[in-house]
C-alpha cells in the first residue's frame, strides 16, 4: 500500500478531507474556468448571439463531461474499494477497463453526433440568429470532446491513487493554457465559436499530459498495468458511476429546460441572459465537485476498509464545507452581480439586468445543492446505488422540470430563476428529516 493509502488510517479524518479537498476544490474551479473563459472571450470577441450559440450547445458538453463522471467514478469508487482492501492487482484491472470503455463509447457518441450535427443544433434551439455558431461549436465537441473527458476521467483515477494534487495542477495546467488559445483563435486568428471549441478542447490535451506523470511516480499503482477483462466488474462501473452520469445528464435536462422556458418569455436576449447565469453556474456548480472528489476517495476507501466510524465523520466534514461553500457563493452572487455581469462584454442594457436579477435569484440554491451532493456521494462511494439515483432524480429531473413549468406562469422570469433554488431546498429537506437521520444512526 503506498504511503498516501497508508496515511488515510493513520492520519485524522478531518487532515485527510482537506488534504484531498483544497486540492480538489481549486482544481475543480480551474477546470470550471474553462467554461467561463470561454463565455467570457465569445461575449467580447463575437457577440451575444456567438454566446447564446455557445449555450446551446452546452448540453453536448454536459452529455461528454457525463461519460467521463459515469465511468470514472464508477471505476475510481470500485478502485478506491479495492485498495481499501488491499487488492492491487483487481484495482488496477479496474483502471484498465475503464480507460477502454469510456473510449469506445466516446468515439460512438462522436461519430453519431458529427454526422447529425445540424440536426441535434436545431433540437437543442438553435434558431437563425445562433444555428451556425452552435453547429461550429458541436463540431469540434463530437471530434475532439473525446480529449476532454479523457482528462476528466484520468484525474479522477490519479487523485484516487493518493496524488489530488497533481490533478489540481493538470486542471491548472488546463486552464491556463486555455486562456491563451482563446485569446489567440478568437482575437488574433478570428475563428470566433470555432475557435472557442478548439481552445477547450487542445486544452485539455495538454492537461492529459500533465496527468501522465502520475504514471513514472514510484509508489503509483497505476503505472504497472493489469487488463483482465470482465463482464461482471464493467457492469459494476457504469452501476455505481451510473448517479454521476445521471447527475451531468441532469444538467443538459437543466439547460435545455431553461433555455426553453426563457427563450418562450423573452426569445433571443433571453437566452443571452441565461447564458451569463449558465457560464457561472458552471464555475460555481463545479466548485461542489471538490467536495465530492474530496469524499469519494475516502468513504470508498474507509468502505473497503470497514472504518464506519471514519465513513461517518468525513460525512459530517462534508456536510459542513458545503454549507460554508453555499454561503460564500451566495454572498458573491448578491453583491458583485453587476461587476460578474460587466466581464462578458454585452452591449444591450436589458440583457444585462435580466443576467444580474438572475444571479441574485439563482444563487440561492447554492445553499442546498452542496448538502444534497454530499449525500448523493456517501451513497455511491459505498455502493448503494439506489438512494443516490433517487435524489438525482427529484433535483435533476422531477422537480427542476414542475417548476420551470409552473413558476413562471406566477411569477414570470423570476419564477424561472428561481426553479433551480427551490428544486434544491426540497430535496435537502427530504434528506434533512429523512435520509439524514436514518444514515447517521445507523452507520
Amino acid at each position: 500500500m503506498s504511503g498516501a493509502h497508508a496515511n488515510l488510517k493513520q492520519q485524522s479524518v478531518k487532515k485527510v478531507f482537506f488534504q484531498y479537498f483544497f486540492p480538489s476544490l481549486l482544481g475543480m474551479m480551474l477546470m470550471s474556468i474553462n467554461i467561463l473563459i470561454d463565455g467570457i472571450f465569445v461575449g467580447n470577441g463575437v457577440g451575444a448571439e456567438g454566446l447564446a450559440g455557445v449555450n446551446l450547445a452546452m448540453p453536448v458538453f454536459s452529455l461528454i463531461f457525463s461519460i467521463a463522471l459515469w465511468i470514472g467514478i464508477g471505476g475510481g469508487t470500485i478502485y478506491s474499494i479495492y485498495t481499501g482492501g488491499e487488492q492491487l492487482t483487481k484495482a488496477r484491472s479496474v483502471f484498465s477497463l475503464a480507460i477502454v470503455s469510456a473510449l469506445l463509447l466516446l468515439l460512438s457518441v462522436g461519430v453519431f453526433g458529427y454526422v447529425n450535427v445540424e440536426a441535434i443544433a436545431k433540437l437543442l434551439g438553435a434558431n437563425t440568429d445562433t444555428l451556425t455558431h452552435t453547429v461550429e461549436y458541436l463540431k469540434i465537441m463530437f471530434l475532439l470532446g473525446w480529449l476532454i473527458a479523457l482528462q476528466q476521467l484520468l484525474s479522477i483515477f490519479v487523485r484516487n491513487d493518493g496524488s489530488p494534487t497533481l490533478s489540481m495542477v493538470a486542471l491548472g495546467a488546463t486552464a491556463i493554457i486555455n486562456i491563451g488559445l482563446n485569446y489567440y483563435m478568437i482575437f488574433v486568428l478570428e475563428l470566433g465559436v470555432l475557435g472557442a471549441a478548439l481552445a477547450t478542447a487542445l486544452a485539455s490535451f495538454a492537461g492529459l499530459l500533465v496527468l501522465l506523470l502520475h504514471f513514472f511516480k514510484k509508489h503509483s499503482n497505476l503505472r504497472s498495468p493489469s487488463f483482465q477483462w470482465s463482464w461482471k466488474m464493467l457492469g459494476s462501473i457504469f452501476s455505481i458511476g451510473f448517479p454521476s452520469f445521471l447527475a451531468e445528464a441532469g444538467t443538459l435536462v437543466f439547460v435545455a429546460g431553461y433555455n426553453l422556458a426563457v427563450v418562450g418569455l423573452l426569445g433571443t436576449e433571453g437566452v443571452a441572459a441565461f447564458s451569463v447565469v449558465n457560464y457561472l453556474h458552471g464555475f460555481m456548480f463545479l466548485s461542489f465537485f471538490g467536495i465530492e472528489s474530496a469524499l469519494q476517495p475516502l468513504i470508498s476507501f474507509y468502505h473497503g476498509a470497514k472504518e464506519k466510524v471514519r465513513i461517518k465523520e468525513s460525512v459530517r466534514i462534508g456536510e459542513k464545507a458545503s454549507f460554508t461553500l453555499g454561503g460564500i457563493l451566495l454572498l458573491i452572487g448578491l453583491f458583485a452581480a453587476p461587476l460578474l455581469v460587466s466581464l462578458f462584454g454585452l452591449e444591450s442594457d436589458e440583457v444585462r439586468k435580466l443576467a444580474v436579477q438572475g444571479i441574485r435569484l439563482f444563487f440561492i440554491g447554492y445553499i442546498f445543492l452542496g448538502f444534497n451532493f454530499v449525500y448523493m456521494t456517501y451513497f455511491q462511494s459505498i455502493g448503494e446505488i439506489r438512494p443516490s439515483i433517487i435524489i438525482i432524480l427529484l433535483r435533476s429531473f422531477v422537480f427542476i422540470l414542475v417548476l420551470l413549468w409552473l413558476l413562471p406562469k406566477f411569477f414570470g422570469i423570476a419564477g424561472v430563476w428561481l426553479a433551480l433554488p427551490i428544486a434544491e431546498m426540497l430535496v435537502a429537506l427530504l434528506l434533512f428529516f429523512i435520509t439524514r437521520k436514518h444514515v447517521l444512526k445507523h452507520r
